[in-house]
């Protein structure tokens, strides 16, 4: 009997994940740009929803909460959206919209960016222009070049098969040989007119060729520096030139003189003509420091200020049947497109609130105050589940007086100190180590194991050398052999 009660209840208790629940998560985990990309969308598809104006006449349409509005709401008790039940789905279906109208008025915080005057400009998609990639820019080359049609195809044909770096997969020709059915002879001697295309070394099929071919263009045929493109490159990259002239029995500084030549050329000569744009973060919050105290504050700009339609809203009650109900539906995914991204915004200004509280001494001082954190204390901190707190660390950021960070920077695993004092954030030793290694001797590296030394001493940090070769690894920095300067 009891456990049939107690399954019961575990039932009734269970999560109904409704659609405006998935919403609701969804818009949660969304970047900044991906949620005013759902926004429009949602706008282009439900015709209750308008973008309002800055204008006064149109303040009693908009569905408005201001700024402050925002941070007084984050610090009331609060359902977590992943703990929300079916009882609640079935409130919003009874809901009295008619009288929900007359007495409510919320909305997205309004855009901080000035409005009006912008009718007669063009869109911003109006002004811009596209990249030209590596593609295109061969084959414009390959279109004022004296070929036949065949031979053209041919090269066509290899031009598609280069990567984003310029590089000719090792397969490539063969592949073109087999598909179009042509000698290799003809498909080699194109290949060789394309690798006297702009850029330099493109059309290679591996890094001593593109070297090769450049070195060929600047005048080194057949000398020292071709030489030691062709049989020395691992030694060059090792940075072990003694052997390279011991070896090649000259000076040292005969293949330092080479060295420095082959080091101007381009390894990867596609990327000049790289389709991937820069990233621009927008920060989804900003820290500012006001005294002594922090102030947290949304970015409301560049979100569209919504309001549900008047003609709409008057003919909730102009209307019966199926008409009434359609436009019920709309009126009730409005409302609640509005309450998710409100939802979104007080989480967000919540869980910074709560990083400040336990990061304070890193927005004081900077990245070597930064402490171990985990969801976990966050989550218990404002009262909601870790899986909602991890959705709204990820693509957002915050702009700080130490700079602009990605939410996630500040959760931390902790490394032991070794004199007994609080555990240290895994970011602030590799900010350590990334120290040390800009003010090494070029010419003395300091090794890994060295670096534990360091450490040690200076920051009592106890770490192994595998985690100290581990970070290293993480933020691009060489191995010390591959970071020696022997000139």
């Amino acid at each position: 009997m009891d456990l049939g009660f107690r399954q019961s209840q575990k039932m009734s208790q269970s999560l109904v994940m409704t659609p405006q629940l998935q919403q609701a998560i969804k818009l949660l985990q969304l970047s900044r740009l991906e949620l005013a990309e759902a926004i429009q969308q949602e706008m282009n598809e439900n015709p209750v929803l308008e973008e309002g104006t800055n204008e006064a006449d149109n303040k009693n349409d908009v569905l408005e909460t201001s700024q402050n509005e925002v941070e007084m709401e984050a610090s009331k008790p609060e359902q977590d959206a992943a703990t929300m039940t079916g009882d609640e789905g079935k409130a919003v279906e009874d809901f009295d919209w008619e009288s929900y109208f007359e007495s409510n008025r919320f909305a997205l915080p309004p855009s901080s960016g000035s409005g009006g005057g912008s009718e007669d400009l063009p869109s911003f998609e109006a002004t811009m222009t596209k990249k030209q990639s590596l593609a295109d820019h061969l084959q414009w080359q390959l279109s004022v070049s004296d070929l036949s049609e065949q031979d053209r195809e041919i090269a066509m044909g290899l031009i598609s098969e280069l990567d984003e770096s310029g590089y000719l997969p090792a397969d490539a020709v063969a592949s073109v040989i087999t598909e179009m059915n042509m000698p290799q002879e003809r498909v080699d001697g194109v290949l060789r007119m394309i690798q006297d295309f702009d850029p330099v070394g493109v059309a290679a099929r591996d890094l001593s060729e593109c070297l090769m071919l450049q070195a060929i263009h600047l005048g080194h045929h057949d000398d020292l520096v071709a030489q030691i493109i062709k049989e020395f490159l691992p030694q060059v990259e090792k940075r072990n030139l003694p052997a390279v002239a011991k070896q090649l029995k000259i000076s040292l500084e005969q293949v330092v003189t080479a060295v420095k030549i082959i080091e101007t050329m381009e390894p990867r000569p596609g990327r000049l003509y790289s389709d991937q744009e820069p990233q621009y973060i927008t920060p989804d919050i900003y820290v500012y420091k006001m005294g002594d105290e922090f102030t947290v504050v949304l970015n409301e700009d560049g979100l569209p200020r919504l309001k549900i339609s008047r003609y709409y809203k008057d003919a909730v009650s102009g209307q019966g049947g199926a008409a009434k109900a359609y436009i019920q539906d709309k009126l009730r995914n409005a409302v609640w497109l509005i309450r998710s991204i409100h939802q979104r915004q007080r989480t967000i200004y919540k869980v910074m609130e709560s990083i400040l509280k336990f990061q304070r001494a890193f927005f004081e001082h900077g990245v070597s105050q930064l402490k171990p954190l985990i969801l976990r204390q966050v989550a218990d901190d404002i009262g909601m589940h870790e899986s909602t707190v991890s959705r709204v660390t990820s693509n957002k950021y915050v702009h700080t007086p130490q700079g602009i960070f990605e939410l996630k920077y500040f959760f931390n695993s902790s490394i032991s100190s070794s004199d007994g004092s609080d555990d240290v954030a895994s970011e602030s030793v590799k900010n350590v180590i990334k120290k040390l290694v800009a003010d090494e001797d070029g010419k003395r590296p300091l090794s890994d194991q060295r670096l534990v030394q360091l450490i040690k001493e200076k920051h009592q940090i106890d770490i192994a050398r595998r985690t100290v070769a581990k970070y290293r690894e993480m933020m691009g920095i060489l191995s010390s052999a591959k970071r020696r300067q022997l000139y």
